[in-house]
């Protein structure tokens, strides 16, 4: 692999490979005039910061932001955090990944929080993605030694109730990404890992309700994470969005007797990022740029992508080339089922929907959980809708501690 590659294709098309299956296998950040027509997949850096990266959500098909609160509630909704009953909890995750291709990747994930008092909570989160070790070359193919790719964000969150049924909570992150090392592309550009910063802010209302004989309750959340600037390996005029992501959800558990809960939970995403926009060609098939050397765009088809974070963000809603019907191929939709039983055993299920245009990924998901006074454990396994897809066999475990409030 060329250091060129390395240095920032090789994020781009590790996401790509991640979030959009096997049908994926290259970077799809530029669209070709008369090549895929239908097909622009958003490609970000640093897209591990949207990973799924806990057992519980992961076997609900990656629903999360109104699901009941616990210690990873940082990650899905930072508005949720307060709601949390215990007073102190901690929860460790790890899954290999991408175990069809490789086998030295992995994600871990660390989080905790503490009640401050009875309407507000601080956490905190670490995630480190390590890529395994990859053999360096140069342009001629001279090998140069072997590296590990690794990404690491570290975060803090604070969420307050602003009412009895409704919280709100921001996070802050730092993202540090090595991707090559000290190596330098070709070309001579000086390679140096991506540093970038991220905000989350989170909405979250929960309340009791009555359907006939049953108790149950009811919540929706609203959450917008990764709001920070673009990120770059070698020099300013290379930037990289971040995947500043918009979740919007709703959930719903019923009392079915004293021992048993069922819950249900729906959730949307969209990422609010730049959509791939349509480029010109020359005749021999060559990109078409203009004086200063810029792609040109194929009229009506699409935005310059390179735009602000703020006018990227809410562009992203209306700068697709087909319009709104590409718009909504954008959104990705999951549902989630949980049963548990005396608060002690769950099960879990869930399916993850995206549109083939946009990664195309479509998986069931599947968990069991356990709670032993004040430590549980949880698993989840993802199953692809297609064969022979790198996510297949995706496992999570998850290990718990918790200290009740008094």
């Amino acid at each position: 692999m060329k250091i060129k590659a390395i240095k920032k294709e090789f994020g781009l098309l590790l996401g790509a490979l991640t979030l959009m299956g096997s049908s994926a296998l290259a970077q799809n950040s530029v669209v070709v005039s008369g090549q895929d027509p239908d097909r622009r997949v958003i490609t970000t850096a640093v897209p591990f910061l949207n990973f799924a990266p806990d057992s519980r959500h992961s076997a609900m098909g990656d629903v999360g932001v109104a699901t009941t609160p616990d210690a990873n509630s940082a990650h899905w909704n930072s508005g949720k955090l307060a709601f949390v009953d215990d007073q102190m909890g901690f929860s460790l995750s790890y899954s290999p990944w991408l175990g069809k291709l490789v086998n030295d990747m992995s994600l871990s994930y660390l989080t905790g929080f503490f009640k401050i008092d009875e309407n507000s909570a601080f956490g905190f989160d670490m995630r480190y993605f390590n890529m395994g070790d990859i053999q360096l070359t140069d342009g001629r193919g001279n090998e140069l030694g072997e590296f590990n790719p690794r990404d690491i964000a570290i975060g803090a969150t604070y969420s307050r109730k602003l009412s009895s049924y409704l919280g709100l909570g921001i996070s802050a992150r730092f993202i540090h990404s090595n991707l090559s090392g000290a190596i330098s592309s070709v070309g001579g550009a000086e390679s140096r890992p991506g540093v970038s910063v991220g905000t989350d802010v989170g909405l979250y209302y929960s309340k009791p309700i009555l359907a006939g004989n049953k108790e149950g309750t009811w919540s929706w959340g609203v959450n917008i994470s990764n709001i920070g600037p673009k990120i770059t390996y070698n020099s300013a005029d290379d930037l990289d969005y971040i995947p500043t992501n918009l979740r919007i959800g709703t959930a719903y558990s019923i009392e079915l007797n004293e021992l048993n809960e069922l819950t249900f939970a729906l959730d949307f995403n969209k990422l609010l990022v730049p959509t791939p926009p349509v480029y010109q060609t020359n005749p021999d098939g060559t990109l078409a740029t203009d004086e200063d050397g810029n792609l040109i765009i194929e009229p009506g088809r699409g935005k310059d992508p390179n735009r602000p974070l703020i006018s990227g963000m809410f562009g992203s809603f209306a700068d697709a080339p087909d319009g709104f019907s590409e718009e909504l191929q954008e959104v990705m939709i999951s549902f989630g089922a949980e049963y548990v039983y005396n608060d002690k055993f769950a099960l879990r299920t869930g399916y993850f929907y995206e549109n083939k245009n946009k990664g195309g990924r479509k998986y069931f998901t599947m968990g069991v959980g356990f709670d032993l006074e004040k430590i549980g454990f949880d698993f989840s396994y993802l199953v692809p809708q297609t064969q022979n897809n790198p996510l297949a066999e995706t496992l999570r475990f998850t290990l718990m501690y918790t200290i009740p409030s008094n």
